[in-house]
Order: C-alpha cells, then structure tokens, then sequence
C-alpha cells in the first residue's frame, strides 16, 4: 500500500475532522473510503449510455425475458 501527502486549507481540516468524528471513523479513513467511492462509481456519461441503451432496446428485452 502507498502513502500519500495532501495539502488542505485549514477550514477544509476542521471540517473533515469533523465529519469524521460524527461518523466515529478516523479522517484518514473518511478520505480513504471517498477517493474509493469516486473511482469505482460509473461515470454520468457511461450512465447515460447505459440508460440509452436499456431504453433503446426495452421491447427487444421483454421479449427475450
């Protein structure tokens, strides 16, 4: 595992400790879990395509179902 160093405005600390302390986790693991929620959520544009694509071929889905 990798360590890495981020700098934050001091306002953007308190606010995470914060955060963090009503969720009774450390500030580290608040940050840990959301960069791990940003890059494993699908993008809007892939959402969009794959709304597109489910509605586009309904009809043929139903039939098949």
């Amino acid at each position: 595992m990798t360590t890495i160093t981020i700098t934050l405005p001091d306002e953007r600390l308190r606010e995470l400790k914060e955060t963090a302390f009503q969720l009774k986790v450390s500030p580290e693991e608040l940050v840990r879990v959301s960069i791990e929620e940003l890059l494993t959520r699908p993008t809007d544009a892939f959402q969009r395509a794959v709304g597109y694509v489910l509605k586009k071929n309904a009809e043929l889905y139903e039939r098949l179902a």
